[in-house]
């Protein structure tokens, strides 16, 4: 019958635990002085060595590399929903940001919300959006809902 094993048994495999390398801690701990930094040199002061990217003076890699594009700083991220999404709600119930970002459908609320005529809208709603597309608020109007746009 084999004896079970009990946690306080337990140990690690020799050799996997390094001792970590205490430097700076006097002449008989092998890393006294200097503290593994060398005598003088860039590498040997506070803060020394070369900026982030610097690749010895041969030309960096963002440097090398061809800049294409445009990225625009000012552009608006909306967050998307579309009509198909808003079927889990009860009929003729009121929508704002609050309450599709506690119904999970928004996550984090961006520069606003868009909503998108991607399927089916089978009972009316009340809801009230950043932006919203031709086709979403047609289906809207067509289940006897309502678009607002903030």
């Amino acid at each position: 019958m084999a004896i079970p094993m009990k946690i306080n048994d337990l140990s690690p495999v020799k050799g996997s635990k390094k001792k970590k390398k205490r430097i700076g801690r006097g002449a008989g701990s092998g890393h006294g002085k200097t503290a593994c930094r060398g005598h003088k040199g860039q590498k040997s002061r506070s803060g020394g060595g070369p900026r982030p990217g610097f690749e010895g003076g041969q030309m960096p890699l963002q440097r090398r590399l061809p800049k294409r594009g445009f990225v625009n700083i000012f552009k608006k991220h909306y967050n998307i929903i579309n009509v198909e999404d808003l079927n889990r709600f009860e009929p003729n119930s009121t929508l704002n940001m609050e309450v599709l970002k506690e119904a999970g459908l928004v996550q984090k609320i961006k520069n606003g919300i868009k909503l998108l005529g991607n399927g089916e809208i089978s009972h009316p709603v009340v809801i009230s959006v950043d932006r919203v597309s031709k086709t979403a608020k047609e289906k809207i109007h067509a289940a006897g809902g309502k678009v607002e746009v903030i």
